[in-house]
């Protein structure tokens, strides 16, 4: 797959914004003036005027050697902006064109670009560009007015623009942008160029007295020097990283203070890499180019890549600038912006090099957005959009291909037709709705109705489709969701969460094989090129070569409790049981802290803590260690946990003191020691959803219904499967009943310390196998099996919950509505949970009777819960006393005569 990428180039058109119109006529003779604009609002009582302070709205007004021109408001600037120009375009008559630019349009433009750079009216503007020029006015003897070439190529957009329609190749080869600005210049007779390999371009003329004379007074009143802390990155990955201080006074220029550091006695040849991290950023890579680059330029603008560099690659400054850098590499916060005439800078310290690593892969935006970059981790599902904490995954998606210098990913929208809904008469409020399902399709008429009076509503799904391509527009990888969804943003949130796992379990294992890695994108529906992939991304696996140590989530694995000395997890959990524990959809609040501990103890260092943390547990939102634990308390506990430690990058990413942490990772001997206390926790949405509709809850209507059934049977022994933390059998404690024991099974020790289950959550198969188990193997006399009813949840769905905007988004539906809980692997409509039932029991000799809680069983769409009671057939008796009993099981825990054991 893939297209080509200067065919695509070639064929795109491109309209003259008003501005560049205007721009294109006047020069720097046309002027904008931006003013904000305050309307005030009126209240509505009659006779009472009480001002109020309306939207921020702005206005501009365009000035221009024949006429003045003033524009309406708009919420943003650069709208006025463009008003303006256009009304003045429409004034004065002028018809832009849609046009195609060729090599030789944009190479005479590109000439007059030069020319204006070395102006008069330039030197004056306020571009950060010609804050360097000023800078270089400041230089002594033949460096006197000499502006590098490397400076003029990455800090003026519109040179850069145009070396791109020259040849498209220059968007990832800088060097060919200094070709361009060179061979431009030499045709230009008011102005020098380098000779013997220098990479500079000065004036030949001197700039006049009244052009000099406010920068003299500027330069006075900024006297002084600062001392900026970079970062000096040596070509070898086997040297350290060093911090280096950059002092620079207000006489000097400070990229000959850079080139200095870098052995050369002056920035000729000083190379500067774009932005580095955030578009606004001035942290930038500074290198060094060779005495090869172009003794005499050539008059052929569509030039090859010249040999203009020395020493070997330097894979870590080559991986952070997105082009090859060779040598050493001075990274440095320093430069001129737009917001001042003074010079920025900010301090650059190694945590911050590591930062700028984490930034740039899959999961790294999301970490720092949540400023835990040891215990978040990315999601793997988008459930509801008011339980999502951070930056969502299309910025996250967007912010990633913006680092690796890719075009920004498209995401293509389709729409599928509507289905009915019903709307619900009474008080009841309307929820506002986001489905997930398989396939559109038609919903049964049982759950589309409820009631006597019904509103049938259309209901539109989406799919989304992601393309991740180059700048070339080379395809990398297409994105094409199964899935849909009600709400277009949310197919986009879920589309764009795919690409990112994929390419985090790419990033977390470059040598992967092909045939797993396509594995890996089949489950995603997700097909990439190898080709363009591996190209995009060759500097990434010399980057990370720690990532194996990076801990994996799964949420399968029970948590030993171990004290050896030699095991990778132990964990301890202090203070007592409150019995609010969390579950899966269910929002967890910490306080945590990560240390590096040394295996004596004796030394710890800090690296990470938070006071509240949020997040919902079962989406794997912080790794899986963290979330193990946190299933195992109750709030108000803390648990303390010793665990391997993840990669040298996450770690050094998070440290204040990154040399002190580095030198304590060297050793060799030390551990990461989690300190977490469970807050609070807010309740799953599948609860919610039912207390908002039900009262009494659901769940305490599912407990009557079990001791009505126990006292019937006057059954002396309970066994409840799928336990959980036993949140169903203490509640059978507070009835009087026939119950002299009362034992919880479930199938880990991990699943114990999370709420209650039902068969909903285990995988379809596992579930008939689940009720074949029971029924042959412990033969009860009675078993009541309760699980939602598919059906009602077009009803759950449009009731009010407080202060809740949105529901979450099930997978593998076929109908209309969204699983109750995003943990669950499945939910049966009556039809389905009736034969599954009665097949059941035909198979063991029970008899079978269906009811439920919650709703009606004469009013569709039935109850909430349903339920099937299993009975025993009485011939079976016999048979079940005369056998042997065989424990397939281990007890957990078991109640019996009102005292509680636990098994080790």
């Amino acid at each position: 797959m893939g297209t080509s990428g200067a065919a695509a180039l070639e064929a795109k058109k491109t309209t003259i914004t008003p501005k560049a119109v205007i721009y294109q006529k006047y020069g720097s003779r046309a002027s904008y003036e931006v003013e904000e604009v305050h309307e005030s609002v009126q209240n509505g009582c009659p006779g009472l005027y009480i001002p109020q302070k309306g939207p921020c709205l702005y206005q501009c007004r365009l000035n221009l050697p024949e006429l003045s021109i003033l524009s309406g408001t708009f919420k943003k600037k650069k709208d006025a902006e463009q008003a303006a120009a256009e009304m003045a375009i429409q004034k004065l008559g002028i018809h832009p064109l849609v046009h195609s630019p060729n090599v030789h349009d944009a190479g005479e433009e590109l000439v007059t670009r030069i020319a204006y750079l070395f102006s008069n009216e330039f030197l004056a503007s306020q571009h950060p560009l010609s804050g360097h020029f000023k800078a270089t006015l400041r230089r002594e003897g033949d460096l006197y007015g000499c502006v590098p070439v490397s400076v003029i190529a990455v800090y003026d957009g519109k040179i850069s623009n145009l070396c791109k329609l020259i040849d498209p190749k220059a968007e990832s080869n800088p060097c060919l942008v200094i070709s361009f600005v060179l061979q431009a210049a030499a045709t230009l007779p008011t102005l020098i160029t380098a000779t013997e390999g220098q990479l500079w371009i000065r004036r030949e003329n001197p700039y006049p007295p009244e052009v000099m004379e406010p920068l003299l007074v500027e330069q006075s009143c900024t006297l002084g020097s600062v001392c900026v802390q970079a970062l000096l990155i040596p070509s070898s990955l086997h040297e350290d990283i060093k911090p280096v201080t950059l002092d620079v006074s207000s006489s000097t220029y400070y990229l000959d203070v850079i080139a200095q550091k870098l052995g050369l006695l002056d920035a000729s040849k000083i190379l500067v890499s774009r932005p580095i991290g955030k578009a606004s950023s001035e942290t930038r890579l500074y290198f060094v180019g060779s005495d090869s680059l172009f003794v005499e330029p050539s008059s052929d603008l569509n030039g090859k890549k010249p040999d203009i560099f020395e020493g070997s690659m330097n894979a870590r400054a080559s991986y952070l600038a997105g082009q090859e850098v060779y040598g050493g590499a001075i990274l440095a916060s320093i430069g001129y912006t737009w917001k001042s005439k003074d010079l920025f800078h900010e301090d650059v310290f190694l945590k911050s090099y590591y930062r700028m690593l984490i930034y740039k892969t899959p999961s790294g935006p999301y970490k720092l957005s949540r400023e835990s970059t040891i215990a978040a981790e990315l999601p793997v599902v988008f459930t509801i959009k008011s339980n999502w904490r951070g930056s969502f995954p299309r910025e996250i998606l967007c912010t990633f291909c913006r680092q690796h210098r890719l075009s920004e990913p498209v995401f293509n929208i389709s729409r599928y037709p509507g289905k009915a809904l019903s709307d619900l008469s009474g008080s009841q409020k309307k929820l506002k709705v986001t489905e997930l399902t398989e396939d559109p399709g038609p919903t049964s008429e049982n759950a589309a109705n409820h009631g006597d009076d019904e509103t049938v509503e259309s209901v539109s799904n989406f799919r989304c489709e992601v393309k991740v391509l180059s700048k070339l527009q080379d395809l990398i990888l297409q994105c094409s969701p199964k899935d849909s969804c009600r709400k277009e943003t949310d197919c986009i949130q879920n589309a764009s969460l795919k690409v990112l796992s994929w390419l985090s379990s790419y990033f977390q294992d470059f040598n992967m094989p092909l045939e797993e890695l396509n594995s890996l994108a089949d489950a995603l529906d997700i097909k990439f090129n190898p080709s363009h992939l591996f190209k995009e991304f060759k500097f990434c696996s010399t980057m990370y070569p720690n990532q194996q140590r990076i801990i994996k989530a799964n949420n399968c694995v029970d948590v030993p409790q171990a004290t050896g000395e030699h095991e990778n997890y132990l964990l301890r959990v202090e203070g007592p049981e409150s019995g609010i524990c969390p579950s899966n959809g269910s929002l967890a609040c910490i306080c945590y802290s990560a240390c590096l501990v040394m295996e004596a103890g004796h030394t710890k260092e800090l690296i990470e803590s938070a006071h509240e943390f949020e997040f919902e547990m079962g989406a794997r939102a912080v790794n899986p260690h963290v979330e193990t634990a946190v299933a195992q308390m109750s709030v108000g506990q803390s648990a303390f946990l010793l665990v391997d430690l993840p990669s040298q990058e996450l770690i050094l990413a998070a440290a204040n003191d990154s040399a002190r942490a580095l030198s304590l990772i060297n050793s060799n001997i030390c551990r990461l020691e989690y300190c977490i206390t469970l807050l609070k926790v807010t309740e799953p949405l599948e609860d919610r959803m039912e207390q908002a509709l039900f009262s009494p809850p659901l769940s305490k209507q599912r407990v009557e219904y079990a001791v009505e059934h126990i006292k019937k049977s006057d059954a002396t022994t309970l066994v409840d499967f799928g336990c959980g933390s036993g949140s169903l059998l203490e509640s059978l404690l507070d009835y009087p009943t026939s119950l002299r024991k009362i034992v919880g099974v479930d199938l880990s020790l991990k699943s114990l310390s999370r709420a209650a289950k039902v068969i909903e959550h285990m995988e379809e198969d596992q579930a008939s196998l689940f009720g074949d188990l029971v029924l042959s193997s412990f033969r009860p006399s009675v078993l009541i099996v309760s699980t939602p009813n598919y059906e009602y949840n077009v009803i759950l769905q449009k009731s009010d919950l407080p202060s809740q905007e949105e529901v979450p988004e099930g997978k593998g539906q076929s109908e209309s509505c969204r699983f109750r809980n995003h943990d669950h692997k499945f939910e049966w409509t009556r039809e389905q949970f009736s034969s599954w039932a009665r097949n059941l029991a035909s198979r063991h000799d029970y008899s079978v009777e269906f009811s439920g809680v919650g709703g009606s069983a004469d009013r569709e769409p039935g109850f909430a819960s349903q339920i099937a009671l299993f009975r025993r057939l009485p011939w079976r008796d016999e048979c079940v006393r005369d056998e042997e009993p065989v424990h397939h099981y281990n007890i957990i825990w078991e109640w019996s005569n009102g005292k509680t054991s636990k098994s080790d």
